[in-house]
């Protein structure tokens, strides 16, 4: 018996029992995962991702199961486990409900240049360890350097009782760089990280040369820069910057989720949250970034979000269930890290759309500020306050890039920074990562320089 027929009796077989709505989703993706330490590896691994999962929606309760196996016997198993879940919940008033669809049939190739199945784990390993000899020579104050790669390919299928069929294949490709230098008593640490959808793909969408060199030359700054000074500054903010600020600080909160436990976004549908120069954006389309695809992993068609457009917020990311209660239509935002978990709302590739200035109008002016350029982390809270690490940025002095400073971070009130927008440039980039909530799924984020009159800078008096 075929796949679909297997997934559509067992649809049938629980819908007979009286459920409202069922959908499964099957995964079946292979991993090769490396790690380098110090020149070492560290680890070496290929594995699979293989199973399905099963929702059960009977009489306004959800039930939800799991199972490695993916057989007739064994579906029917775990849709049984669900639909007992769902009974249970329902005569205890636990109530939910999903927006519904149109049937669809449709199958969905990825755009794979490389296969990294046809590329042997060997070669993978040999290509790495070359990019830690090549960053090991380029400076003896280098201490620690840490490579992690990955990459994930395979195909998700998905039934519901809506008749829906997606066939959708993803493949995922990604290097994390951490080195550390120390010299006297600094410490230096960098990271980097780079990505294509392209599959083993990015020795040769990126230069490692210059990889490296940019690495290890953001580390080496940091022995020559001086303690930032502490107070509020004009800021620009280059992509890197701009796209970790628009992911945790501002697009967790615009997570329908999240929005309605409480953000700081809640009821302010229509209301200005930004300065009129600032669009934001979560973007399913952009051609080889993390968090493109077609269907999410409810099958739902996933569709730009213009979550705030010049300065007002507009619209939410949803889920079906999420749909359903704020009467809207889901955007195609629900994902899961694999089939062992129910979707979340979750990021695709977010960034603020670009504007029209050019970088050295967006120095123009200031006459003492900080350009900020890349991060070594941060967090945001649902009350939209946020901090950031930097880990590299210089001072701005008449309108140009001075010195570089170490130990800085930012902070503040998301919305009240988003108010401070005085110029969006006409350039535009997006990076590679994971987001986690619970769950951890690769994301892009990005977007123009940005120029904010006023920015909160930790660092000395």
């Amino acid at each position: 018996m075929y796949m679909q027929d297997i997934l559509n009796k067992i649809v049938s077989y629980i819908v007979d029992k009286g459920a409202d709505f069922v959908d499964i989703r099957v995964e079946d993706y292979s991993v090769d995962s490396i790690d380098i330490k110090d020149g070492k590896v560290h680890k070496a691994s290929t594995s699979l991702i293989k199973g399905a999962s099963i929702r059960v929606l009977y009489k306004g309760a959800l039930g939800f199961s799991a199972v490695s196996k993916i057989d007739y016997d064994s579906l029917r198993l775990a849709a049984d486990s669900a639909l007992r879940q769902a009974r249970v919940l329902s005569e205890a008033n636990v109530s939910t409900n999903f927006y519904r669809v149109s049937s669809r049939h449709d199958v969905v190739k990825e755009d794979i240049a490389v296969n990294p199945r046809d590329v042997d784990i060997g070669d993978k390993i040999r290509d790495l360890l070359e990019l830690n000899k090549t960053i090991t020579n380029l400076s003896n104050r280098i201490k620690a350097i840490t490579i992690r790669y990955a990459d994930i390919i395979g195909k998700t299928i998905y039934v519901s009782s809506e008749e829906r069929y997606i066939e959708q294949e993803q493949c995922y490709t990604w290097l994390y760089l951490w080195v550390t230098g120390k010299e006297g008593d600094i410490l230096a640490p960098v990271r980097h990280e780079i990505g294509t959808r392209k599959g083993y793909y990015l020795f040769k969408k990126y230069d490692m040369n210059e990889l490296a060199k940019v690495t290890v030359d953001k580390m080496e700054k940091q022995f020559k820069a001086k303690t930032p000074k502490g107070g509020v500054y004009p800021a620009v903010l280059a992509p890197e910057i701009v796209g970790v600020f628009i992911h945790e600080a501002f697009g967790h909160l615009a997570e329908a989720d999240l929005t309605m436990s409480g953000s700081v976004l809640k009821d302010k549908l229509g209301e200005k949250v930004a300065s009129e120069l600032v669009t934001i954006v979560d973007d399913p389309t952009i051609p080889d970034a993390f968090g493109t695809f077609k269907y999410d992993d409810e099958g739902i068609e996933a569709t730009p979000v213009n979550i705030v457009v010049n300065g007002v917020l507009r619209q939410l990311m949803t889920d079906r269930r999420y749909a359903y209660y704020l009467n809207t239509k889901p955007t195609g935002n629900a994902r899961a890290e694999d089939y062992n978990v129910p979707p979340l709302i979750r990021m695709r590739t977010t960034y603020i759309k670009p504007g029209d200035m050019t970088l050295e109008e967006l120095f123009e002016g200031i006459k003492y500020g900080y350009y900020i350029v890349s991060f070594r982390g941060g967090q945001a809270n649902l009350d939209g306050t946020f901090q950031v690490g930097v880990q590299e940025a210089y001072e701005i002095i008449d309108g140009e890039i001075g010195e570089p400073v170490r130990n800085m971070s930012i902070s503040g009130n998301t919305l009240e920074t988003l108010k401070h927008i005085t110029g969006v440039g006409k350039d535009f980039e997006i990076g590679y990562g994971r987001c986690g909530k619970g769950q951890t799924v690769f994301v892009s984020d990005g977007g123009p320089h940005v120029r904010v009159e006023k920015i909160l800078v930790g660092g000395s008096l």
